[in-house]
């Protein structure tokens, strides 16, 4: 299993860091993007994951015409929180390494269906036997490594299963764990992370929320990677720009975490 995280991001312990898209308007959203780019990874982060959390569709789309024809040798993927089965198309269109969904298992009623109810796609298979089933579809169309969400952050509990079910359902639907806290910015507790990775076994396991200069280390020390966003940004405030001194002393701690387990 870590041979795969090794091919997709060229790292051990890779960190990914989140490109929110911020911006008032296309022009400002495209040239912080841009200086956020090089800011991520000019100072040692392995992977950036473009996400709508604050743009759009179109701009996640835009990062990635504009990551793969200025910076073809890096590794970018993206999270379409919007429209998650458009997600696989862009990351095959535009070469991404990876993709990443908030909520592979956990999120929905075993058998009850609510198809039509507005939301797109992936999303509008309410029926977690639906879900499952078009998802595997999805990812034998469109082979992209696939980081999933168990018991996401803002995601209610609705399977009626276990913790341990539901992570053995969701390790069959993704290639890496994503485990989080309660929200953005908000710390994963290490009792989560430890009891992940006890049910997982080697299945790849990441942090993807809250992780900071002063947890990585520890949670690195269990988990097989990070995906970080508020804590790169100037103060830790998820809606300002990247800060590029914060970036920089965060990946000399992961260097130096690396460094001490070979």
């Amino acid at each position: 299993m870590k041979e795969q995280i090794a091919r997709a991001f060229h790292a051990d312990k890779p960190i990914l860091a989140m490109l929110h898209l911020g911006g008032y308007n296309p022009n400002e959203v495209h040239d912080r993007a841009k200086r956020e780019i090089e800011q991520l990874y000019e100072n040692g982060v392995d992977a950036i994951l473009a996400e709508d959390y604050f743009g759009s569709p179109d701009d996640v789309e835009w990062a990635l015409d504009y990551l793969s024809a200025n910076w073809p040798e890096r590794v970018y993927g993206l999270n379409l929180l919007s429209d998650p089965e458009k997600g696989f198309r862009l990351a095959m269109r535009y070469g991404a390494a990876f993709m990443q969904i908030d909520s592979v298992c956990g999120h929905l009623r075993p058998g009850v269906h609510m198809k039509g109810d507005g939301i797109p796609n992936l999303y509008a298979k309410t029926c977690d036997g639906d879900f499952a089933d078009r998802l595997a579809e999805l990812r034998a169309a469109y082979p992209v490594f696939l980081l999933g969400g168990v018991r996401f952050k803002y995601q209610p509990v609705r399977s009626g299963r276990s913790v341990e079910e539901d992570l053995a359902l969701g390790r069959e639907r993704c290639d890496a764990v994503v485990v989080t806290g309660e929200g953005t910015g908000m710390n994963t507790g290490i009792e989560k992370i430890r009891r992940f990775r006890q049910a997982l076994g080697d299945f790849p396991l990441f942090v993807g929320a809250g992780v900071t200069a002063a947890t990585c280390r520890e949670q690195l020390s269990i988990a097989d990677g990070a995906i970080v966003g508020s804590w790169f940004k100037q103060e830790g405030k998820t809606e300002a720009p990247v800060d590029a001194e914060r970036v920089r002393q965060f990946m000399k701690i992961v260097q130096e975490a690396r460094c001490m387990e070979k």
